[in-house]
Formats: structure tokens, C-alpha cells, sequence
């Protein structure tokens, strides 16, 4: 009896983050689409890949250029081992972002999980900033300029911006005390951090009795729901997911090589110069709004709404529906028309009627306040509009509110991204 008490505990030791039995129900692939799983798999593919590149790289602007060259051509599957890394690191900020919205859609987001979804917005941007310091470490062109072209932003953050700056490089531009900074934060600071917090990040989900799963009529009156052991059922599932997604990027490393550009030159800037494509964002605000506004204002206004939104919406009978309802699923694809026709013509308005008069004497075109003030009131009155005319509710109108701003921030992304060639001009992709 003793010894099975043993193995009993040690199997409730293995799963600790897993409970012993799960609803049958939670095991559907649609319900979560893995991706909590997914990002957590490649968290700890990062870090083991990572360990694997300290041995090999040398965080000095002389050294560091050359160690990754050595890597590339002198260590056998070094090549292979950078490229996974490096596109492990991409697929991270991706897979995290769709969580996120994944959480926000199916509204798993409610009370009592409103604090754990504060907790994976902090993990969010560990994970942003994870991968925005590991892109400087190959001491590149590309990976110089778009570092130099972020932290210029800092500049326009009232007050602390400039020494915020100056302490994150150890100067006013980059140079070795930044690459060390930058080193430190991506291999010891931020991984530590995920490595904490991931776990009180799923015991927080298990504390709030699992996955929100949409409930019919009749389960909620059924006295017991259906249980199924977590091994093998979830177990398997969750390794056969993790299988699949490294074999997927091992087949990717093999045919896309990440990406090494000439080595590092203060002295010349690559036309264009872009910040890494989750920041592109930031870049295109800047060339439409008063860089204040579109590095201070937004971006703080915006985080401290995504941050609020759980506390502000209550309505936890929408927990585990996607987009609410049939009405919300509606709005919600209004919204997104509504954004992306709203983001391409106000670049467009902006690049080629607006532009011009930027350069004359600031006036409240060019000091982004109106067009600040004007964007609170057009999201204030597509806000009222859809829920006068749908007679929706305010989670529905918030999710739709919600889906207008991230669908006009993924048309700025994509617009910096494939549509600005040299000078940053506006030009087709390809």
C-alpha cells in the first residue's frame, strides 16, 4: 500500500501543472487550438537552443560578427542550430499574439481568470522583448540599425525617455556596453522570468478550474460531467502537438536560413532602416502622428485599456463563446472591414495630401492632437453606432471596439513591413 501511495504522488508530482483528470469535453483541438501549449514548447526549444549558442558566441562588437560566421561555416549543424532558434523565436511572438486574441475571443478572459490574463500580458512582453534583444547579438547590419532605429523612439518619451535610452544601450548610441546589455537581458534576465512566471501562469489556469468550455443546456443540467484520465488522453495529445510543431521548424531550418547581412557599420545606414516587423507598427505611427502621440500616447493608451478590459466587462456568461454570440461574430468582421478600409486611406491620405504640409509651421495637423482627438472620437462613435444599431450588449460592442484597434495595428505592421521601400516610401511589395 505504502509503495503505491509512492508512485501514486510521484505521478501527481509529473503532472503537477496537469490535474489527474480532465472534463472530456476540454480535449477538442478547436477549443484552445494548442497554442498556450505551442508557445510553451517553444519557450523551452529557445532556451535549449540558446544554451547550445552560448558556447559558440562571443558578446563583443569584434567578436560577435565573426562567432556567428564560425557558427554558420565551421561547427557541424551550426547553421541548422542558429536557424532554429531564430525562427523558433519569430514563431513565438506570432503563436503569443494569437493566444492572446484567442483568450479575448473566446472570453476566457472573465472573472475569476481577470488576473491571469493580466499575467500573460506580462508574459507577452517578455516575450517581445526577449526576442528585440536577441536581434541585436548578431552584430549585423540589419540587426545595428534596426536596434538604433527602437531605442530612438525612447527619445520621445517625456521625461525619462532619453535616460531610459541611454541606460538600456550604456550610452547615446550602440556599442559594446550595449551588447552586453542587450546579452545579459536575453539570456539570463528574460528567460528567467518566463521560467517563473510560466508556471504560476498555468497554476493560476488550474486554480480557476481549467478551460473555459461553452456549456449547452444540458450539460449545465446534468449532475456529474464526463472525466477522462489526463494520461494518456491529454498527455499524448499535448506530445504529439509538441512533436509535429518541432518537426515543422526543424523542416523549415533546413530550407529558410535566418538571415546575416554584412557586419555592423555606424558610419552607414541600409535604406531602408526598419525596426523588427513587431515594432513596424510603431514605425508607421511615426510617419503619420507626432512622435509623443505615437510612441507615448497610443501605446499607453491602448495597453492600459487591454489591461482593464476584464474589469471593465463582467459579463462572464460570454466565458468560453467565441465572439459571444452570432451578432458579435458580425460586428466583429464589420470592424475589421472598417479598419483595414480606415488605416489604407488614412496612410494614403495622410502620405500624399497631408505630407506636404507637414513641412511648413506646426499647426493641429502636425502636432497630433487632432488627429489623435479625432481617432478617440471615431472610436467613440463607431463604439456607439454599432451598439444603437445592432442593440448589442457591451461585450459584444467591446469586442468589436477591440477588434477595430488590432486590425488597424496589423495594417500598420503589414504596411511598414511589405509596402515601404527606400526613404520609406510608400511602393508595391515585391
Amino acid at each position: 500500500m505504502e509503495q503505491y501511495d509512492q508512485r501514486k504522488y510521484f505521478r501527481n508530482l509529473l503532472l503537477h501543472f496537469r490535474p489527474s483528470e480532465v472534463p472530456e469535453r476540454t480535449l477538442r483541438l478547436s477549443l484552445t487550438w494548442g497554442l498556450g501549449g505551442i508557445a510553451t514548447v517553444l519557450v523551452f526549444l529557445l532556451i535549449s537552443t540558446g544554451l547550445l549558442l552560448k558556447f559558440a558566441y562571443e558578446p563583443s562588437p569584434l567578436g560577435a560578427y565573426s562567432s556567428i560566421q564560425y557558427l554558420e561555416r565551421q561547427i557541424p549543424f551550426g547553421q541548422l542550430l542558429r536557424n532554429i532558434h531564430r525562427w523558433s523565436g519569430n514563431c513565438l511572438v506570432f503563436l503569443s499574439f494569437l493566444h492572446l486574441l484567442r483568450v479575448f475571443y473566446s472570453g476566457a478572459h472573465f472573472s475569476p481568470r481577470q488576473w491571469n490574463w493580466v499575467i500573460g500580458l506580462g508574459l507577452f512582453a517578455a516575450v517581445v522583448l526577449s526576442n528585440f534583444t536577441g536581434y541585436l547579438l548578431p552584430w549585423d547590419q540589419i540587426a545595428y540599425w534596426a536596434i538604433t532605429i527602437s531605442t530612438s523612439m525612447l527619445d520621445y518619451l517625456p521625461g525619462l525617455g532619453p535616460g531610459i535610452k541611454q541606460w538600456i544601450l550604456g550610452g547615446a548610441e550602440p556599442g559594446p556596453a550595449t551588447l552586453l546589455n542587450f546579452y545579459a537581458l536575453h539570456t539570463a534576465i528574460l528567460p528567467a522570468i518566463l521560467i517563473f512566471v510560466l508556471p504560476f501562469h498555468f497554476w493560476r489556469i488550474r486554480k480557476a478550474n481549467g478551460l473555459v468550455v461553452p456549456r449547452s443546456p444540458e450539460e449545465e443540467a446534468a449532475t456529474k460531467v464526463k472525466m477522462v484520465n489526463t494520461m494518456p488522453h491529454l498527455i499524448v495529445r499535448e506530445v504529439t502537438t509538441a512533436v509535429v510543431l518541432i518537426a515543422a521548424l526543424l523542416v523549415f531550418s533546413m530550407l529558410v536560413n535566418a538571415p546575416l547581412t554584412e557586419q555592423a557599420n555606424p558610419g552607414l545606414s541600409p535604406n531602408p532602416t526598419k525596426a523588427p516587423w513587431y515594432f513596424m507598427g510603431l514605425q508607421e505611427l511615426l510617419m503619420h502622428f507626432h512622435p509623443v502621440f505615437s510612441v507615448f500616447v497610443i501605446p499607453l493608451t491602448l495597453t492600459a485599456v487591454m489591461i482593464a478590459v476584464p474589469f471593465i466587462d463582467r459579463d462572464s456568461t460570454a466565458s468560453g463563446i467565441w465572439f459571444r454570440s452570432r451578432k458579435g461574430r458580425k460586428m466583429a468582421l464589420i470592424a475589421a472591414v472598417v479598419a483595414i478600409a480606415m488605416t489604407v486611406g488614412g496612410v494614403l491620405l495622410n502620405e500624399y495630401l497631408v505630407a506636404a504640409d507637414a513641412a511648413g509651421p506646426p499647426n493641429v495637423m502636425n502636432n497630433g492632437l487632432l488627429p489623435f482627438a479625432a481617432i478617440l472620437v471615431f472610436c467613440g462613435g463607431f463604439y456607439a453606432t454599432l451598439k444603437s444599431v445592432f442593440k448589442a450588449n457591451q461585450t459584444e460592442t467591446i469586442q468589436a471596439l477591440f477588434t477595430l484597434l488590432v486590425i488597424s495595428f496589423i495594417a500598420l505592421t503589414t504596411i511598414g513591413v511589405w509596402f515601404r521601400g527606400p526613404g520609406m516610401q510608400l511602393m508595391w511589395a515585391g
